[in-house]
């Protein structure tokens, strides 16, 4: 399954319309039926859940940063920091809690924000497509269901105006 861009944008703003349109949640922990306000329905697990857990977010973390390291379109951004062990797995833990948190799981993201984090980079559309499709491929990798991947994207494509053109 290929992801470009275009893709990555629709699905954000389709996520944050269903979640906006959503019903609301009781503290019951199921949703009530707005049609029919005592009928309870069940609440879906968070996607931090549906995706495995923190363990299974460092294996694609991990098989995602192999898939950049060679990507020759985009590995140049991530040289120094492949070049560097301290700092390789420093940047996989933050991504890792980036990831986390950004899933509704109990991480929190300390690194720089995706703004300050690629100034000066002057990444392109068509790096950060190349950046989406090796993510992509780790999804497919370990099985991720399309539901969950196109959950995951929506979630992590609201940080690409903070990369693109910086």
């Amino acid at each position: 399954m290929k992801i470009n861009s275009k893709v990555v944008l629709s699905t954000l703003f389709a996520s944050l319309s269903l979640w906006a349109c959503s019903p609301a949640t009781s503290q019951s922990g199921s949703k009530t039926n707005t049609n029919n306000p005592n009928v309870s329905m069940p609440v879906t697990k968070p996607l931090y859940e549906r995706l495995g857990g923190k363990d299974a977010i460092i294996a694609v973390v991990d098989d995602f940063v192999g898939n950049v390291a060679g990507d020759t379109r985009i590995n140049m951004f991530f040289a120094q920091t492949a070049a560097d062990p301290a700092r390789l797995a420093k940047f996989k833990n933050l991504l890792v809690d980036q990831v986390c948190e950004a899933t509704g799981g109990p991480c929190t993201y300390t690194g720089k924000n995706m703004m300050e984090a690629h100034k000066g980079m002057k990444i392109s559309e068509a790096q950060f497509t190349a950046l989406v499709e090796d993510l992509d491929k780790s999804l497919d990798k370990f099985k991720v269901g399309d539901k969950e991947q196109m959950e995951l994207l929506g979630a992590l494509g609201g940080m690409k105006a903070d990369i693109v053109g910086q």
